[in-house]
């Protein structure tokens, strides 16, 4: 099992910016992929970036040029630095972590951005 606990969310104005944290424990070593992921209310679960255990990344074309995810593999945690804000990046986000058998999801952390 790998257990996910986000932080780092929370309300903003346009045009700020937050960092998002994700720490990864358990079977970590079983992890290939992290990611990020976002669900605005009445909305699907939309991917937000993704990023391999080699540090290849892909980022949704809605946040390319804003957003820019890293990961810390010593520390088992994956980043997402978000720039620019704007009111429609407002959603619930959520940790995803990839291993050859099975996804996990963290209990998401709340980003809200004001006009």
């Amino acid at each position: 099992q790998v257990q996910l606990v986000e932080s780092g969310g929370g309300l903003v104005q346009a045009g700020g910016s937050l960092r998002l944290s994700c720490a990864a424990s358990g079977r970590t070593f079983s992890i290939n992929a992290m990611g990020w992921y976002r669900q605005a209310p009445g909305k699907q679960r939309e991917l937000v970036a993704v990023i391999s255990s080699g540090g290849s990344t892909n980022t949704a074309d809605s946040v390319k040029g804003r957003f820019t995810i890293s990961r810390d593999n010593a520390k088992n945690t994956v980043y997402l630095q978000m720039n620019s804000l704007k009111p429609e990046d407002t959603a619930v986000y959520y940790c995803n972590a990839v291993s050859s058998i099975w996804m996990y999801w963290g209990q998401g952390t709340q980003v809200t951005v004001s006009s």
